[in-house]
Order: C-alpha cells, then sequence, then structure tokens
C-alpha cells in the first residue's frame, strides 16, 4: 500500500526537488528499522553530545550449560539500567534465584555508574515481586491485554 505525500517538498538551497513518499510495511526489514534508530541515534547526539548502551545479562544455567533463567538488561550514558527481561524456569522459581539475579545486575549497573533503574511488567507477571525490592509504579497501561494491566516501575540504585 502507498500513501503519497500530497505537497512537493523542495530543497532549492541546494538546487534539488524531490517527492516523497510514504510505504505501508507490515513486516518491516531489519535494516529499514536500523536505519530508524541511526537516524534517531544521530538527532540524540546531536542535542546530547556522544551516548553509549551496554548490554548486559547473568545467567542461570543447569550442569549441561543450558539457560534456566537469567537476567537481560542495558545500560549507558543516562545514569540509567534497564531491566528487558528477568526469567527463571517453572522448575526453579521460589528459590531465590530471581533475587539473586536482579542482586547482581543492579550491583553491576551501581558499578558503572548508575544510579536508577526502570521496567515493566504484566498484572499476571511480577509487579509484587519488584515492588518488594523497591521498585515503585510510575505508570500503567489498563487493559493490555485485554483483562490485565502493563506496570512501568522505577528504582533509585543504592550502592552496597
Amino acid at each position: 500500500m502507498l500513501f503519497e505525500i500530497v505537497r512537493k517538498e523542495s530543497d532549492a538551497h541546494i538546487g534539488v526537488s524531490m517527492k516523497h513518499e510514504i510505504t505501508l510495511e507490515k513486516n518491516p526489514a531489519a535494516q529499514d528499522v536500523e536505519a530508524l534508530r541511526h537516524g534517531l541515534l544521530g538527532h540524540m547526539q546531536s542535542l546530547l553530545g556522544e551516548t553509549s548502551s551496554n548490554d548486559i545479562a547473568f545467567l542461570l544455567r543447569d550442569d549441561r550449560g543450558a539457560v534456566q533463567g537469567g537476567v537481560h538488561g542495558n545500560y549507558g550514558s543516562f545514569g540509567w539500567l534497564h531491566i528487558d527481561t528477568l526469567f527463571v524456569a517453572d522448575h526453579l522459581r521460589g528459590r531465590g534465584y530471581a533475587n539473586q539475579l536482579m542482586n547482581l545486575i543492579e550491583a553491576e549497573a551501581v558499578r558503572n555508574g548508575c544510579r536508577y533503574a526502570y521496567l515493566d511488567t504484566f498484572s499476571f507477571q511480577a509487579p509484587e515481586f519488584y515492588k518488594r525490592r523497591g521498585y515503585t509504579v510510575f505508570a500503567e497501561l489498563e487493559d493490555f491485554p485485554a483483562g490485565h494491566t502493563r506496570y512501568f516501575l522505577r528504582k533509585k540504585l543504592e550502592a552496597r
């Protein structure tokens, strides 16, 4: 499907007249999505200077090396840790692994200059777990998905 921009834009200052179009892409190519991210990063750097982002994960493995859980996130120049994923296999839940994983990633973030952390979770997942760890809700989306709530939480990190 093609959505054509009605007005023509002119770059008279460089002697070029270009027509632009908007296309619907239901499964966009990875390189096109990367072009968007790259453009946004460039814009942010023009406003904020050089920024950095570091992926980090602590993985819980069994004696064969298979991943049975872990925590993944990233931190960078802004002093915030983003927890993207926390998972522990069903048969290992209730043994303290989730707390250990969170302690590790938060401590590593503090060692690398982070002062805050944020994450999101659903009402059917673990909002109470995060609240017990000192996270507070700063936003929520009701009925996302239907009949449930998506919570956004944050925490001030403390050096241990």
